[in-house]
């Protein structure tokens, strides 16, 4: 009984720490065993890594992780917060995974806790909230996920994807009107039509998509890799680090190619924060610390993503040969470009809001 009550005391003063580190990792891992488990929420296995990255604290800490909706978007994570305002059960999520466009806005409407990791001083200030709201992750670019045994001549660029040799073939990876990968995807082309000019790219993206509608190469599904290899839709618009792992996980079953454009080159970052609402808080922040530290962000790279800490682990010699070799080469991230947090969310409200007045197809599953 003392024992637990000295858990239970010690959940209560890390709980109340709303902002900076943790006392310690020790302590933080004895009341977010007190918790008992960590809810979280739109983390497909095969997305980034996340199922090693799962299983590795699950392993280090032995606390069970509910996972809910793994193929949500962004927008569903945001809707699963204010749903579940008032309960305390399994599906109230303790933590987000969500586009960069998404963590400010839910900040805004109270949604978050801070947090701040024992690794913050080593994420740039621009890829995190300077209280701690939420914090940058991980990115990747978009690419076109390319099925080689229905393709035969592979898009270099999006105006490629306009071509009557690719008719029924395109999708999104998500929904655009909730969906950060697909909202991301819909900016690239737009980016690429503009020539470069951002004020213009959700617009531009919407008449892309209109016209790609039009012409009957877009397929209004929900693009995965079981869609691709069953070649429902051949060419899925996904982040580099999804497209590579189904590469993997399909073993040439289809063959697969990960083609980067040559213009619209869009980088993306992740971020996560912690609900305000979470009901194992301390599990939450215990989580975080795990993702952000060495071995977390390694787990990234091996999930082909590039952490946020990249900059940080390179110069102290701390990421595996190994690994690196298993990335694209440098070269092909060249061009990319990392939109601000205002040209998201502008491109983001035009894309969102409009996407069925211009567009006119209702993605499903």
């Amino acid at each position: 009984m003392k024992t637990a009550l000295l858990l239970s005391s010690a959940a209560l003063a890390i709980a109340a720490a709303t902002s900076a580190s943790a006392a310690s990792l020790d302590e933080l891992a004895a009341a977010a065993k007190a918790e008992g488990e960590l809810t979280v929420i739109a983390l497909p296995h095969d997305w980034c890594g996340y199922g090693d990255v799962i299983e590795g604290f699950k392993k280090k800490y032995g606390l069970k992780v509910n996972e809910l909706n793994p193929d949500a978007g962004s927008g569903d994570e945001i809707e699963a917060i204010k749903a579940n305002k008032g309960n305390k059960g399994p599906q109230a999520p303790d933590v987000i995974d969500v586009g960069l466009s998404f963590g400010p806005s839910a900040k805004a409407e109270g949604l978050l806790q801070p947090y701040k990791v024992s690794t913050w001083d080593s994420i740039p200030a621009s890829q995190k909230d300077a209280e701690g709201y939420w914090t940058g992750d991980y990115y990747g670019v978009l690419s076109f996920e390319v099925n080689k045994d229905i393709v035969k001549t592979m898009p270099a660029d999006w105006a490629d994807l306009m071509k009557p040799e690719y008719k029924n073939a395109v999708a999104l990876a998500g929904d655009p009107r909730a969906s950060s990968q697909a909202i991301q995807g819909v900016y690239a082309a737009g980016l690429s039509a503009a020539k470069g000019d951002a004020a213009k790219a959700g617009d531009e993206g919407l008449k892309y998509f209109a016209a790609l509608n039009k012409a009957g190469n877009f397929v209004p599904v929900i693009g995965k890799a079981a869609s691709l290899a069953q070649g429902a839709t051949p060419i899925v618009i996904r982040w580099d680090y999804n497209a590579l792992a189904d590469r993997d996980t399909l073993k040439g079953n289809p063959p697969v190619e990960v083609v980067i454009p040559k213009t619209g080159v869009v980088a993306g970052v992740y971020l996560q924060g912690i609900s305000a609402y979470a009901p194992h808080p301390n599990a939450a922040k215990l989580w975080l610390e795990y993702l952000y530290s060495d071995e977390g962000q390694i787990g990234w790279l091996k999930g082909y993503c590039h952490p946020v800490r990249f900059g940080d682990l390179s110069k102290a010699g701390k990421i595996p040969a190994d690994v690196l070799a298993k990335l694209p080469a440098a070269e092909s991230y060249e061009k990319a470009v990392f939109p601000t947090l205002a040209e998201q969310a502008a491109a983001k409200e035009v894309i969102t809001k409009q996407w069925d007045a211009v567009v006119g197809a209702n993605v499903g599953k």
